[in-house]
């Protein structure tokens, strides 16, 4: 059997492609889509602290939750995520499942426990996904019961109204209106600082927060409200997994010049600006220090920016659930869904309806269910320390196994920063019966789906391994008693490198023919982002009737099979769609009382299969190319 492969080109860019020349667009890209959550937690997150903290808040109050937020947003997103975290990149990719596939690299079999931990953080992630957009528009349009007080019962309907046409417009594309993005959400982060620069000149002592001592005499001396406060305070870093998710789309420098000079200060100036409004109110009564600190004629212009940052937050954390999900169909953690292209120059812009359903009922659940951000609140965090903490894990294996790093060396400095996490993961746990038990319910759900699937997919492919035949065996056997050919060529699909595809033997089975040219293309998924041409397509010909073509396809690239055989040319094959049918075998599944898994198992798996995607939409093949070749299995 001979084998005609590519050579690999060296990719001379950067790790997200992008040139240093456009470094300040990328910023402002940045600011658009990688800080709109975090940037939005001005909104609800200091006003929360003061909640938890109870009584008529006193300098002492003021600066110790101040000193917890300012140490909050250093050590996770600067420390952890900025400096560490977004190193740990995999070519050029973020994100929990990039992550977990480097993690796995650094082992020569791919440990289950690192699977695990990777479903675990991605389902988290969706679960968190559910919670930002609610809470953000809540929150945004809550500001105008500070302009008019009699708006309040508008409240809840008006934000159902925003996040179900945001929704609704996911269909038509965010390429247009994404361009504004990053000019809304400067101003945004311009807009903090300057307000927030207004109002410390009312008491500069809150400046004193900056030293890390007046937060830990806060926790000292208030042990009973720990656990609340820190639930609070952990709102204002909700939105920092946004840095790593986004890593593909701008590189981690603009992210990191982003944050140190604008987002960063920005936020801090903000919330420096609350505590000193509200120490300037001593006689309390201050209850939504954002909104309130705002001139009266500011105050409705400030609603109406901030639930437009809110639905760019909100839009990022949408955008990014699409990818999370392509990114885990690839990888064969989810059955495929539909996946819908809005952009014809932007590979990333796209639409799937299951997830965008799913998340617009959930969404709009939420904010019914709950009535109030504050309310909402107590919802926010699991999810997110949740994936902070399968983060630490898994960057420790790569700190460990993938860098070399001294065990010692990778220890110091995961461990303090994983003590924080389990800090505030153990404080958002506090508020599991007052609504954290929702995006924990939907992470458990989405992870036992995944879970199953992965369990289904190994049951059926060692119940057809049994049952198939020897590609090199049956091609043998033809090439010493050839059947009848006819002219053009067949494609058949297999996920089996190995056997030989059902849809060939049962081809042979009732046409008894064979076409001049027959190809047994198998369809992988590489643990890189992105896979260059060069390396896409792996031809091995069997003999002058069979050829064995092998496609890898990065796991966040969209699968077109017509487009990676039309690269097929450039190694000898002569590809022409019109003379080319694509034989699919579709499995018919029925539970089986002997299978290896449990029969409700077996329903699910099978319920999962029935509602994936077609493979031919799913691998762009056209239709009128098709045969489709039924057959039944038992698992």
């Amino acid at each position: 059997m001979t084998q005609t492969t590519s050579s690999a080109v060296p990719d001379e860019t950067d790790h997200a492609g992008h040139v240093r020349s456009k470094l300040p667009l990328m910023i402002l890209g940045a600011l658009g889509v990688v800080y709109g959550d975090i940037g939005t937690s001005p909104l609800y997150a200091f006003r929360e602290a003061l909640h938890a903290s109870g009584a008529v808040p006193g300098t002492g109050q003021v600066v110790g939750l101040l000193s917890l937020i300012v140490w909050a947003l250093t050590i996770v997103v600067t420390i952890k995520y900025v400096t560490f975290v977004l190193r740990a990149d995999n070519k050029g990719e973020g994100g929990t499942l990039s992550l977990m596939t480097l993690a796995t690299n650094a082992f020569i079999k791919r440990p289950a426990w690192i699977i695990g931990l990777g479903i675990v953080g991605g389902s988290l992630f969706l679960g968190d996904a559910i919670i930002t957009p609610a809470i953000s528009v809540l929150s945004a349009v809550e500001g105008l019961e500070t302009v008019e007080p009699r708006l309040a019962p508008y409240v809840v309907p008006m934000t159902v109204v925003i996040l179900v046409i945001l929704f609704m417009v996911q269909r038509f594309g965010t390429q247009r209106v994404s361009t504004v993005f990053g000019p809304v959400m400067a101003a945004w982060f311009i807009i903090l600082g300057v307000t927030g620069i207004i109002h410390i000149a009312d008491a500069p002592e809150v400046l004193v927060a900056l030293n890390p001592f007046y937060g830990v005499q806060f926790l000292y001396l208030h042990p009973h409200l720990a656990v609340v406060v820190l639930g609070a305070v952990f709102l204002a870093v909700t939105g920092a997994e946004a840095l790593y998710v986004d890593l593909g789309h701008f590189g981690r420098r603009p992210i990191v010049v982003a944050w140190i000079i604008l987002v960063f200060p920005a936020l801090l100036l903000n919330y420096f600006g609350q505590g000193a409004f509200v120490l300037s109110h001593p006689a309390g009564g201050v209850d939504s220090p954002f909104f309130e600190m705002q001139p009266d004629w500011a105050r409705l212009p400030m609603v109406g920016l901030a639930t437009v940052a809110t639905v760019i937050a909100s839009q990022a954390v949408i955008t990014g659930a699409y990818s999370l999900v392509r990114q885990a169909m690839h990888l064969n953690l989810l059955p495929r869904l539909d996946v819908r292209h809005t952009s014809e120059e932007v590979a990333g812009q796209i639409f799937m309806p299951q997830v965008n359903g799913f998340l617009l009922i959930a969404v709009v659940l939420l904010v019914i269910g709950f009535q109030s951000s504050s309310a909402l609140s107590a919802a926010y965090g699991i999810a997110v320390t949740g994936e902070m903490l399968v983060t630490a894990v898994l960057l420790f294996i790569v700190m460990w196994r993938l860098w070399k790093w001294q065990l010692a060396v990778a220890l110091a400095v995961i461990v303090p920063l994983t003590i924080i996490d389990i800090g505030f993961f153990a404080a958002n746990i506090a508020k599991f019966g007052q609504g954290g038990w929702v995006p924990a319910i939907v992470a458990i759900i989405i992870a036992s789906l995944m879970t199953i699937w992965i369990m289904g997919r190994r049951q059926l492919a060692e119940k057809t391994r049994r049952d198939e035949v020897p590609l090199e065996f049956l091609v043998d056997n033809l090439s010493k008693k050839k059947p009848t050919t006819v002219p053009g060529t067949a494609v058949f699909l297999t996920s089996d490198i190995e056997g030989a595809p059902t849809a060939l033997l049962h081809s042979l089975k009732h046409y008894k023919v064979l076409h001049e040219h027959n190809v047994i293309l198998t369809v992988q998924t590489s643990d890189r982002p992105r896979v260059a041409d060069e390396e896409k397509i792996r031809i091995d010909a069997y003999n002058d009737l069979f050829y064995r073509v092998v496609v890898t396809f990065g796991y966040i690239e969209t699968p077109n099979i017509p487009k990676a055989l039309a690269l097929a040319r450039k190694l000898g094959w002569k590809f022409d769609i019109m003379s080319t049918s694509f034989f699919l075998s579709r499995r018919s599944l029925k539970p089986s009382p002997k299978g290896g898994l449990p029969i409700f198992i077996d329903r699910i798996f099978i319920a999962l299969s029935r509602n994936s995607t077609d493979a031919t939409e799913y691998f762009h093949i056209p239709t009128g190319r098709v045969v489709e070749i039924g057959t039944q299995v038992m698992i």
